[in-house]
């Protein structure tokens, strides 16, 4: 696909799909109260439905996402389109709790759209551009992380929070309709591999590549304890401040730090090694955490350690795509599939097992697994892996 194919307008497009896509699977943090207080359910339960939208995001991205590269791209992210609608619908119109379980479930499923996008979008681009095309649909990526939680919030101060779903599911609709007009065909439409094969070779990339792995494991770590705060930031508000969803949502700006902050950490990643970056992760991380345990009773220690927790998860976040994206670019979709799973199967199990330590022991059980969580990613980063990579060194 030449340059005049994938114009600026397109690559701004593809970066806004990415955004309004991803929101749909961070909607439900600032909101877990007022879902909990709908329903008349304890924390815990919220957390596990929480849970099910990272865990659903998790297997699509095991089983879907490897499928644009076998099949034509552009039709996939379509229909993926069309059933994250009906999930976000479904969701707005839940009677009870276990029909919205199972929305949320779909809507984790349905997100995956912007991780077809993305390669999709590296894949149209001229080679001498691509770089750049990527680096602007992944900002995409994280504004819609970083907005998400600030609009679900804010609404639900003001409407009742099944309005956030029929909101996407209208946002969604409408960009269904711009991407069917503007979006790039996909010149490729034949392939020789059918979808049970390809599937068949991500068990034998996590076997073959120790690097893969070690990404995987960093993800788990580094996602988790960025979502055991997330999820339990709007009871931890409720308890001190009398706040609720709005303040959630509104605190959660700070994340343009994060934003703003890619295009320093991926020029960092590529002057030193991405294995240097992620271990600097994990340490502004563990940072955040005792910001949060020995100041987050005073609002300014709790917005100075959500600002270096976003950039510790950031730095983790570019590090890791550099480098597993450096390893094999025939397989980089598949890369790109295990090492989400394991960032999102972290944030799945952070959402949960922060709101029953929340139930447990406060904010200091919360501070404390995050802390555990943490121990677990540097044994591994600096103790397990270093003797595992050998010939991959150079990541």
């Amino acid at each position: 696909m030449n340059s005049k194919s994938l114009n600026k307008s397109t690559v701004l497009l593809m970066a806004i799909s990415a955004a309004i896509v991803v929101a749909n699977i961070n909607y439900i943090q600032p909101i877990e109260a007022d879902i909990a207080q709908q329903f008349n359910l304890p924390n815990a339960v919220i957390g596990a439905v929480a849970m099910l939208t990272q865990l659903g995001y998790a297997f699509g991205l095991l089983l879907i996402v490897p499928m644009g590269d076998i099949m034509n791209r552009r039709m996939l992210i379509m229909r993926l389109l069309v059933l994250a609608i009906i999930s976000a619908l479904l969701a707005f119109v839940a009677p009870n709790i276990w029909v919205y379980a199972l929305a949320s479930l779909l809507i984790g499923i349905t997100s995956v759209a912007p991780q077809v996008i993305i390669p999709y979008a590296g894949f149209l681009a001229p080679r001498n551009q691509r770089g750049q095309v990527l680096g602007n649909v992944l900002s995409g990526l994280l504004v819609g992380v970083l907005l998400s939680r600030t609009v679900s919030g804010v609404l639900a101060s003001y409407l009742p929070w099944q309005m956030v779903y029929l909101i996407a599911a209208i946002l969604i609709a409408g960009l269904w309709l711009v991407l069917w007009r503007k979006l790039p065909h996909d010149p490729v439409t034949t392939h020789t591999t059918n979808y049970k094969a390809m599937i068949q070779t991500v068990p034998q990339l996590v076997k073959r590549y120790p690097v893969l792995r070690a990404s995987a494991v960093n993800g788990f770590v580094l996602f988790g304890v960025s979502n055991i705060f997330w999820a339990t930031l709007v009871f931890y508000l409720q308890h001190q401040y009398g706040w609720g969803s709005r303040e959630a949502g509104l605190l959660a700006l700070l994340g343009v730090t994060g934003v703003l902050a890619a295009p320093l950490i991926g020029r960092l990643a590529d002057r030193f090694r991405p294995r240097t970056i992620i271990g600097l992760g994990l340490v502004l991380s563990t940072l955040a955490y005792v910001v949060f345990w020995l100041s987050g009773t005073h609002l300014v220690g709790l917005i100075i350690g959500i600002v270096i927790l976003d950039l510790g998860t950031q730095f983790g976040q570019v590090a890791n795509q550099t480098r597993i994206q450096s390893i094999d670019v025939h397989a980089s979709s598949r890369f790109n599939s295990v090492f989400m799973f394991g960032y999102f199967m972290g944030g799945a199990l952070g959402s949960f097992c922060g709101n029953v330590l929340w139930d447990l022991a406060g904010w200091n059980g919360v501070c404390g697994l995050a802390v555990v969580v943490l121990m677990i990613g540097f044994y591994a980063h600096f103790v397990h892996y270093p003797r595992v990579v050998t010939r991959q060194a150079q990541y």
